[in-house]
């Protein structure tokens, strides 16, 4: 039986369910976010409602809570084990990874909601990789402009030690702060991560493996350091045209902001702005999505599929 008619699947290494079996494991637990909350979080263009809160991310939420819980008993037990207190249990880290416009921010958002809701872990922080970006001067420096996103565009480095000192159990940990209106780097502007219980990290490339050096060596990943992982995954043309949607409309709105890095974008009539958003997706936006992104998805603890209405009809869990 096939994702789609109520069906449980085991693949492999991996279990897949589709959307009612996987809403039925959460169906007696409260939905904690209201009608104002799902708004707040939910991004440009994602047709986000209760349903796919209560049936979805529910039952994700309920998952992930255990995944904590056990890890905190799996710290404990190398406590006695060890017979010598170790150092305090570090945060849960979760990786979130998908292409652009697929939903992953909103998808970000709503776990780090759901997540503070659960008493055995309030303190939920979520930190994106744009921080991470290069700036702007820096990647025309390097001419690599065009290629903003791709796993070359990123402090790779920065963003290790952000994350090694995240699992490292450091009270305060800061990340650089990214505008998505002025599409850069803000200079001397930080993200503060006090002493989190989760620590969820989204971004595009968060699930690329480690690179081998020249000498043959690898060194680390970042997702060397998650306790769990999430791809959330749409059929490429699906992705594309939401792209497209949502470039239309930001040319509505954001784009007409005169501090906008965009406003270029913001008097193009219709014809011209698909055409435009089409033309970025071919030559930035899709390729990454091939060669960088969608090769990372094996790579992840669970695997939200989306249809073309932006909703998930099936989850693929790894086995553990």
């Amino acid at each position: 039986m096939s994702p789609g008619q109520g069906a449980e699947r085991d693949s492999g290494p991996y279990v897949e369910l589709d959307r009612s079996a996987w809403a039925s494991l959460a169906a007696a637990t409260e939905q904690p976010l209201t009608p104002t909350e799902i708004e707040r979080v939910r991004g440009l263009g994602d047709e986000l409602d209760l349903d796919e809160v209560r049936q979805v991310y529910l039952p994700l939420s309920r998952l992930l809570s255990l995944y904590v819980g056990a890890a905190g008993g799996l710290h404990r037990a190398q406590e006695d084990f060890l017979r010598q207190p170790v150092p305090p249990r570090t945060p849960f880290v979760i990786g979130l990874a998908g292409s652009v416009a697929v939903g992953k921010s909103t998808t970000a958002r709503v776990l780090q909601q759901m997540l503070a809701h659960w008493p055995e872990h309030p303190a939920v922080a979520l930190v994106t990789t744009d921080g991470f970006l290069y700036p702007n001067a820096e990647l025309e420096r390097r001419g690599i402009l065009g290629r903003k996103g791709f796993p070359e565009s990123y402090d790779r480095k920065a963003l290790l030690r952000f994350v090694m000192d995240i699992k490292s159990g450091k009270d305060e940990v800061e990340a650089p702060t990214y505008s998505h209106l002025v599409y850069d780097v803000i200079p001397d502007e930080k993200v503060v991560v006090k002493s989190p219980d989760v620590v969820i990290i989204e971004g595009l490339n968060v699930l690329q493996p480690a690179r081998v050096r020249e000498d043959g060596s690898t060194g680390l990943a970042i997702s060397d350091f998650f306790d769990f992982s999430v791809y959330v995954d749409a059929a490429t043309a699906d992705i594309r045209r939401w792209y497209v949607d949502r470039f239309l409309r930001l040319r509505e709105t954001a784009f007409r902001n005169p501090a906008s890095y965009f406003t270029k974008y913001g008097h193009l009539t219709q014809g011209e702005a698909v055409t435009e958003a089409n033309r970025i997706w071919d030559t930035i936006n899709g390729p990454n999505l091939k060669q960088n992104v969608q090769p990372t998805r094996s790579r992840a603890t669970l695997v939200l599929r989306k249809a073309a209405d932006h909703s998930v009809r099936f989850v693929r869990l790894r086995k553990v």
